[in-house]
Formats: C-alpha cells, structure tokens, sequence
C-alpha cells in the first residue's frame, strides 16, 4: 500500500503525539454509533495521557503519503498484574484465564480509520504494525457488538479474534464484545 505510510510508537514517544492524530479521533468518533461531541473528546485525551503511561504502550499511525496527514491510528499496553480489565464481564471467566503479570496480555484500547480510507486494508496495516514483535500470549480488546460494528467484527473474526464474553466496563457504557487473539507460540 504504497499511498500509506505506517510508524510505531512506544512508551514516552507515543505519548507526545496525541496531536498527531487527535482530528482522525474527532471526525471518526463523531460519526454513528458514537456521535461523540466535544466533552467526549476531552474525556478521551484525559484517558490517553494516563493510558500513554502504561507499560508496553505502543501507538501506530496510518498517514497519507501525499500529505502526511494522519487517517487512522491504534493503540495499547501491556495489562499489568492488578488490571481490572476481566472485572467488567457480564458472566465471569476462570481465574487461569484472567490471571495477568505485566507480560501475559496486550490490551487494544484503539483502532479507527477515517471513513474515506476504509476498506484499503489500512486497518489490517495498523493491526499487523501494532502487534508486530510483541512476545505475548495474546491480545485482547472490546468492541460494539453487531450490527453496530458489523465491518470491525468481520475484520477481527479474519485475524483470529473469538468473543470470550460481553463487557460492561461502567455505568453509563454500552455493551460491548470482549474478544481475544492467542498468539501463535512461534511469536513469543
């Protein structure tokens, strides 16, 4: 794809570029289900500069080659051993499967791609560059069930993600898929 440029990101360095990618943010997450409006975009870069802290953070950005500007971006961090990530699930799942220490699990917090960019396979460039050299067990990550998310669902099912439960991380939240992705042991 040679009208995308991708780069990674890790630790202090993902943390500083938040502006780099902050408008595809607003004009994706402004799109339905969403509809996010400026309060929700505030509590987004509250949430981003604590989760930038994260061990193990990584951010990828997908840039337009002709004009560098940002069209899609993931990112995550290792779940460290005191996560509550599991506690949210409607139906609880064994202890061996929730049990984390820092290197077990991968947490993707993002994945988005501007409307006029989709079905490109830039996407799947920001998944395989995000998750490219990690030495974990598996990936995790929530999503909007369907039909909301039909297109995310379909891309998640054909990189090998399976639904181990329905999430409802607080209050005011949807609910949404908890998915995982066990990584080949060739990859650890």
């Amino acid at each position: 794809m040679s009208d995308v440029e991708f780069k990674r990101y890790e630790g202090r360095e993902a943390a500083h570029r938040l502006d780099a990618f902050l408008a595809a943010y607003e004009e994706i997450y402004a799109e339905p289900p969403y509809r996010e409006g400026p309060r929700d975009v505030a509590d987004f870069i509250d949430r981003y500069r604590v989760q930038a802290q994260r061990p193990g953070m990584r951010l990828v950005l997908a840039r337009d080659a002709a004009d560098g500007n940002a069209i899609g971006f993931a990112f995550g961090y290792l779940l460290s051993a005191d996560t509550q990530w599991w506690q949210n699930m409607q139906e609880p799942l064994p202890e061996h499967f929730t049990s984390e220490d820092g290197t077990r699990t991968f947490v993707i917090i993002e994945l988005a791609v501007r409307a006029a960019w989709r079905r490109r396979g830039v996407a799947t460039g920001l998944h395989t560059t995000l998750l490219d050299g990690l030495t974990v067990e598996r990936v995790t990550l929530t999503m909007r069930p369907e039909p909301e998310a039909e297109p995310a669902q379909a891309a998640y099912a054909a990189w090998g993600y399976e639904k181990v439960g329905v999430s409802h991380p607080w209050e005011e939240a949807p609910y949404y898929d908890a998915m995982v992705l066990t990584l080949p042991s060739a990859a650890r």
